[in-house]
């Protein structure tokens, strides 16, 4: 899948369904088109992914966080064969070996102070990911600041209010990822 389809689906549909527990059913039966699963277990990844696509949902997976799924390129290449859309990681040696897969990437970055947002755009330049999520997505001047560079930008963390989720749209985020379900139907 190229960016330029997803970027279409976020704009269409700019909230993620972002879950770590049993909320997977939920997020498949409600309106989001993309779904990242923080806490993806090596046992159900596949079932999980047909679940995702039989439902109509680009699947995401956290490689960071992942249970029994290696840190490494031959983790990203299973997942690749497994049909996952693409990762999510703080790890740019990660995100290059995805896009080397063909898979999607959104790099997770933390703007949790001064010098965090300042070395965004270095590691930006070392791993060239196709999204970006900030964190905390609760941040608009960082989020306004990113949107104007060629990567779009998903807003994510802390996240728990439509007020935020309008507030993150507004400063530039071309989507939202968010746990909290009730906003999965904005």
């Amino acid at each position: 899948m190229k960016s330029e389809t997803l970027i279409d689906c976020l704009e269409r549909s700019p909230i993620i369904a972002s879950f770590s527990s049993n909320d997977l059913e939920y997020a498949l039966s409600s309106p989001v088109e993309v779904i990242f699963d923080l806490k993806a277990n090596i046992r159900n990844v596949q079932k999980n992914i047909d679940l995702a696509h039989g439902a109509g949902k680009y699947y995401f997976i956290h490689i960071d966080l992942a249970e029994g799924i290696g840190k490494d390129k031959s983790a990203i290449e299973y997942l690749s064969e497994c049909g996952v859309d693409g990762i999510i990681s703080t790890r740019g040696h990660l995100i290059k070996f995805a896009k080397e897969a063909g898979l999607l990437t959104v790099q997770r970055l933390f703007a949790l102070d001064t010098h965090g947002v300042g070395s965004i755009s270095d590691l930006l330049g070392n791993s060239s990911p196709d999204f970006i999520e900030i964190m905390p997505g609760v941040i608009g001047k960082v989020i306004e600041k990113f949107s104007k560079g060629s990567i779009p930008v998903i807003a994510g963390g802390l996240i728990e209010t439509k007020a935020e989720v309008t507030d993150a749209l507004r400063n530039g985020a071309i989507a939202v990822s968010t746990g909290m379900s009730e906003l999965w139907y904005l």
